[in-house]
């Protein structure tokens, strides 16, 4: 199960909207073995199409290091999907390399940037094996 911070969630939408119509994509870093989503870092989408995410090679490295040096590791991986359902593609699960990461997923096919709600799912993704996991909301981390 995924339990996120309201902030941290409405962050990632927000960002899903704001990137609409290409998808967008981001970390979310949390203290190593906590599973705590606590530092939400927006990232480019190098591809910079509607239907397919790629993170700068450069920016993604440098988030690495600010993570090592933090003792951090990504929790969640997020996108969004802008024309589908919130379920990873093929694409997406060949592209999962993180064992211990969340996977989020935001569908905006249906309002686009404009108000109105998204699609907001969470996968793990190991060894090629997709498994849908319940997302909780909280007010704030305990």
């Amino acid at each position: 199960m995924l339990t996120i911070d309201q902030a941290t969630y409405d962050a990632i939408v927000a960002h899903a909207k704001r990137d609409h119509p290409d998808e967008c994509c981001g970390i979310v870093a949390g203290p190593e073995g906590s599973d705590r989503p606590e530092r939400h870092v927006e990232m480019v989408n190098a591809a910079g199409s509607p239907t397919f995410y790629e993170f700068d090679s450069t920016e993604l490295l440098e988030l690495y290091k600010q993570m090592w040096d933090r003792d951090e590791e990504p929790v969640v991986i997020y996108h969004s999907h802008t024309a589908t359902e919130a379920y990873p593609s093929r694409t997406d699960i060949g592209l999962a390399s993180e064992p211990g990461a969340h996977y989020v997923l935001v569908s905006t096919r249906e309002h686009g940037n404009n108000e109105g709600p998204v699609e907001f799912r969470s996968y793990r993704i190991v060894d090629g094996e997709v498994t849908e996991e319940e997302v909780t909301v909280v007010p704030t981390l305990a």
